[in-house]
Protein backbone atom coordinates (compact mmCIF):
# COMPACT_ATOMS: atom_id res chain seq x y z
CA UNK A 1 0.00 0.00 0.00
CA UNK A 2 3.17 1.82 0.63
CA UNK A 3 4.19 1.59 -2.54
CA UNK A 4 1.26 2.71 -4.19
CA UNK A 5 0.54 5.91 -2.33
CA UNK A 6 4.57 6.77 -3.27
CA UNK A 7 4.17 6.56 -6.89
CA UNK A 8 0.69 8.51 -6.67
CA UNK A 9 2.25 11.94 -4.72
CA UNK A 10 5.31 10.94 -7.73
CA UNK A 11 3.23 10.98 -10.00
CA UNK A 12 1.00 14.10 -8.80
CA UNK A 13 4.50 16.18 -8.78
CA UNK A 14 5.36 15.55 -11.99
CA UNK A 15 1.90 16.79 -13.82
CA UNK A 16 2.39 19.83 -11.21
CA UNK A 17 5.82 20.08 -13.03
CA UNK A 18 3.92 19.25 -16.93
CA UNK A 19 1.64 22.56 -16.08
CA UNK A 20 4.58 24.79 -15.24
CA UNK A 21 6.22 24.48 -18.38
CA UNK A 22 2.89 24.67 -20.39
CA UNK A 23 2.18 27.49 -18.38
CA UNK A 24 5.82 28.82 -19.49
CA UNK A 25 5.58 28.11 -23.30
CA UNK A 26 2.02 29.82 -23.29
CA UNK A 27 3.93 33.04 -21.54
CA UNK A 28 6.72 32.91 -24.36
CA UNK A 29 3.85 32.70 -27.17
CA UNK A 30 1.51 35.58 -25.93
CA UNK A 31 5.70 37.41 -25.14
CA UNK A 32 6.28 36.55 -28.94
CA UNK A 33 3.15 38.06 -30.10
CA UNK A 34 3.11 41.07 -27.94
CA UNK A 35 6.24 42.22 -29.33
CA UNK A 36 5.71 41.20 -32.63
CA UNK A 37 2.79 43.45 -32.63
CA UNK A 38 4.46 46.49 -30.96
CA UNK A 39 7.74 46.55 -33.64
CA UNK A 40 4.42 46.66 -36.06
CA UNK A 41 2.05 48.85 -34.61
CA UNK A 42 4.72 50.95 -33.70
CA UNK A 43 5.80 51.51 -37.37
CA UNK A 44 1.92 52.88 -37.98
CA UNK A 45 1.88 54.42 -35.43
CA UNK A 46 4.94 56.50 -36.01
CA UNK A 47 3.82 57.05 -40.10
CA UNK A 48 0.13 58.05 -38.79
CA UNK A 49 1.55 60.95 -36.39
CA UNK A 50 3.83 61.87 -38.93
CA UNK A 51 1.17 62.58 -41.47
CA UNK A 52 -0.90 64.61 -38.41
CA UNK A 53 2.14 66.30 -38.39
CA UNK A 54 2.89 67.14 -42.08
CA UNK A 55 -0.84 67.87 -42.24
CA UNK A 56 -0.73 71.03 -39.51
Amino acid sequence: MDLIIKLYVKADELARGQTMTEYALILAAVAAIVVGGYKTMGTTIKSVLSSVNNEL
